[in-house]
């Protein structure tokens, strides 16, 4: 742990954790004043921002349902504006991986013949300092080409030739990180403005240099406001560098629920810089668990894996999206293939491709312009589907899809939704859940279980499904009542069933876990006391302000 006096200080911002290899070549006196400037012109609304999300919930939780905004419907109603046009190297985005920055994805993503990387620095990236400072390292390196390494058992990583690597879009942290090891004014910055900043401050001309641009993906948000909050941060990054307007681009992850009755005012918000919105469905199913989550049986969902695309407010949610995008000329891009091969097991590897398959293919056939994969063996099978609707165009963007009807009333029609809740069901979510925490606490923030790609988002999926069955005494299809000492029960079995290894940190993950699981309150995101307790080396405590208001 670093004392105050291990600390210093450059250009206003007080770096305090240790110092990592090659973190001057990031941390540059100019990087830190640019980022700093950002952080000044934004912070207080940002805090505004996070207020109002936290009185938002208290809003539906106490009984009002999100509608469609009338205060916006001259922008919904107004047919003229429209997005700006598709940047270079983003008018084909069939296909899109999507994985954190360490090196090895870094080399694999840009080699797998997908058409954009999402460059992760969020759900899948634990932000450890090193993990931070090392992605932007590896960020710049793929684009200078000095990337290439050799694993200790001597297998050769290399990229292939430039016109074959895919677009970067890179995802910086949601507004409710903090990155409390760069502060001003002894405050923590916001770790999407550390990720952001950084990224497009070192390498926004080199990207102009090789044809693209500086592109985005933006995460959590859960309104046109917060949208545009980010696009007045591009404006000003876009003045500070001399850069045109409108060279960055973004593209939303609609990923929470109130995000869902303001697709087109997002889009308008953000509109000379905006890209499109992405189906971010396993973040929208958590959101939707987490602000409805005392409203009874009216919103609790079955198990997790029967909560699929085909359920009435799900498929609601993904055609609106595709709507809204092709009316004002964005694209829209589907969500994860959350299914990883398993090359020793071709029986399960048959099933996993045709699942991934039929997801594609009602995407496609949907309108979307792409969708997402998480691993390099599934992009020819999500390529070769959207080839066999799109043909020789490189997207869907003509196709308007104004058969769908908006209807606000739609996206939160969970009654509809079929399942059951079973005790496997639980014990899945119990087991992910302390699963993915312990690797998320080792420094990664994806881990395969089951033949699926968890992230931060299927865990808070995992647990927050648990806290809603014990709040509303939900009911299995056995017939028994789910409460906190049967949980509890379950959670000591499963424990001792994980194969523990030296170094691991199960006892570490199963604190956190019962912490945002089986508690009175619901701390809004799990990432926020593991950040604070664990990855932090100042080693505070996640304040109460902190893990509510986020």
């Amino acid at each position: 742990m670093n004392s105050f006096t291990d600390n210093f200080t450059i250009n206003g911002i007080t770096l305090t954790a240790q110092p990592i290899c090659r973190q001057g070549e990031v941390l540059t006196p100019d990087a830190l004043e640019f980022v700093g400037k950002l952080h000044r012109a934004t912070a207080e609304r940002r805090q505004e921002l996070m207020q109002a999300r936290h009185a938002r919930r208290n809003q539906i939780s106490s009984g009002h349902d999100p509608r469609f905004l009338p205060q916006t419907e001259a922008i919904r109603n107004d047919p003229s504006w429209r997005v700006a046009p598709p940047a270079p190297g983003l008018e084909d985005r069939r296909v899109e991986i999507t994985g954190p920055v360490d090196k090895k994805m870094t080399i694999n993503a840009l080699n797998s013949g997908a058409k954009v990387w999402l460059a992760d620095m969020e759900d899948s990236s634990t932000p450890t300092w090193r993990n931070v400072i090392q992605g932007q390292l590896n960020l710049t390196d793929a684009l200078e080409r000095r990337i290439d390494f050799t694993t200790p058992e001597g297998k050769e990583y290399k990229l292939k030739a430039a016109e074959d690597l895919p677009t970067i879009v890179v995802r910086p942290r949601g507004w409710h990180l903090p990155e409390k090891h760069m502060l001003i004014d002894g405050k923590p910055i916001a770790g999407g403005i550390v990720d952001f900043g950084l990224y497009f401050f070192h390498n926004a001309r080199r990207l102009l240099a090789q044809g693209k641009g500086p592109y985005f993906y933006l995460p959590k948000i859960e309104n046109h406001l917060e949208a545009r909050l980010w696009n007045d941060i591009f404006i000003l990054a876009q003045d500070l560098l001399g850069i045109p307007q409108g060279t960055i681009r973004a593209t939303v992850l609609i990923e929470t629920i109130t995000a869902a009755f303001e697709m087109e005012e997002i889009l308008y918000e953000l509109r000379d810089h905006a890209s499109g919105l992405n189906a971010g469905r396993w973040d929208y199913i958590f959101s939707l668990i987490k602000n409805f989550r005392t409203r009874g049986p009216r919103f609790v969902l079955p198990d997790r894996g029967q909560v699929t695309m085909t359920q009435p407010f799900m498929r609601a949610y993904t055609e609106q999206l595709v709507r809204a995008c092709h009316r004002r000329g964005a694209m829209a891009i589907g969500g994860m293939a959350a299914a990883v091969p398993n090359r020793k097991d071709e029986a399960a590897n048959t099933a996993s491709f045709e699942k991934v398959r039929a997801d594609k293919t009602r995407e496609a056939n949907d309108g979307f312009d792409g969708s997402w994969v998480a691993h390099p063996d599934l992009v020819p099978v999500c390529r070769e589907v959207f080839d066999s609707v799109l043909g020789e165009a490189p997207n869907q963007l003509t196709k308007s899809r104004e058969d769908v009807t908006p209807d606000d009333r739609a996206l939160i029609d969970i009654a509809s939704t079929q399942g059951t809740i079973t005790e496997a069901g639980i014990r899945q979510n119990i087991e992910v859940g302390i699963r993915y925490i312990e690797s998320w606490l080792r420094g990664n923030g994806a881990v395969a279980i089951h033949n699926l790609m968890e992230d931060a988002a299927t865990a808070e999926i995992s647990r927050s499904q648990l806290w809603q069955w014990i709040h509303s005494h939900a009911i299995t299809e056995h017939g028994d009542i789910i409460s906190r000492e049967w949980v509890q029960d379950m959670l000591d079995e499963e424990f001792a069933r994980l194969e523990r290894f030296d170094g691991d940190r199960f006892a570490d993950a199963r604190s956190i876990f019962e912490e945002v699981t089986l508690t009175e309150e619901f701390p809004t995101f799990l990432t926020i006391p593991a950040y604070a307790r664990y990855l932090t080396e100042a080693k505070e405590e996640a304040t109460a302000e902190e893990l509510v208001a986020a």
